[in-house]
């Protein structure tokens, strides 16, 4: 069980809103957007026409005719900027919000109700870990908790396997690759931008040249985005993320694999033994 702790992290948030925000970004993003009720929050992507990633992104839906996305920092004006590009006579507004976001992570007491305009508290926990996060102009950190450094969140995030913007998701992901797609992604609701390969490669079993996996490596030394993975020899794939886990005793690290190499395997990064794992690294 993880230790409650709280720490700031970059998020970036906008509204979209007007008589058609809700009909223009059921046609735009993966989420059934329509489908969720008011306080409701859930992960979408929105895509390029071809289907490769603009965005991953939590959307919240704030009223009738309004919801709030947030996204990794540095991500809201890209994000922004995508959706006034498809919005086109739509009666609808995209505003950046000046907010910032507190994010809670293990079995932390429930999120607390924010003051009404205050902001947001959504649920945001990740596989095996409990969580929720505040959102809003000035959100405070919880009383009772523990307030932790940026880097135990980030080893956390690589743990659980949950990717981030700019090094796991960007503009050449393909969705399926980054194994978030079931809780991202409506099957059921009608067209909207990008469908197209998420639908076929779905239909086919969700078979992708590549999969984000898992990497423990010993020693203390973190390796860098980019840093080559091998087996026997081949290059099968490059770090993307990477911290030092104080839980696993080991630097963790994410990498997308080559579909055919097996896991739980053994291989190298810059000479030294890495084990490939599936995601989760987390054990609950």
């Amino acid at each position: 069980m993880i230790e409650p702790f709280a720490v700031e992290v970059s998020r970036d948030a906008l509204l979209v809103s007007g008589p058609e925000a809700i009909s223009f970004l059921q046609g735009q993003i993966s989420q059934d957007v329509e489908g969720l009720a008011v306080g409701a929050s859930a992960w979408s992507f929105v895509l390029q026409p071809q289907g490769k990633v603009d965005a991953w992104f939590r959307v919240t839906r704030t009223g009738a005719d309004s919801v709030v996305l947030d996204v990794d920092g540095g991500f809201g004006g890209a994000l922004a900027t995508r959706l006034e590009r498809f919005k086109l006579r739509t009666k609808a507004e995209v505003e950046r919000l000046d907010w910032r976001c507190v994010s809670v992570r293990g079995a932390a007491p429930a999120a607390p109700e924010p003051v009404a305009g205050s902001g947001l508290a959504v649920e945001s926990g990740w596989p095996g870990v409990e969580g929720f996060d505040l959102l809003g102009p000035s959100p405070e950190m919880p009383p009772g908790v523990r307030v932790a450094a940026t880097e135990e969140y980030e080893a956390l995030r690589i743990e659980c396997g949950v990717p981030a913007m700019g090094r796991e998701l960007t503009e050449r992901t393909i969705p399926a690759e980054s194994g978030v797609v079931d809780r991202s992604v409506s099957f059921t609701k009608g067209c909207y931008t990008g469908q197209e390969l998420v639908a076929r490669i779905d239909s086919r079993g969700g078979h992708v040249p590549r999969h984000l996996r898992g990497l423990v490596l010993d020693g203390d030394e973190v390796p860098a985005a980019g840093d080559p993975l091998q087996v026997q020899g081949a290059d099968v794939g490059a770090v993307t993320s990477a911290a030092r886990s104080d839980r696993l005793d080991a630097v963790v690290a994410l990498a997308y694999v080559k579909r055919d190499v097996p896991v739980p395997t053994g291989g190298e990064v810059d000479g030294r033994v890495a084990r490939i794992e599936a995601l989760p690294l987390l054990r609950s």
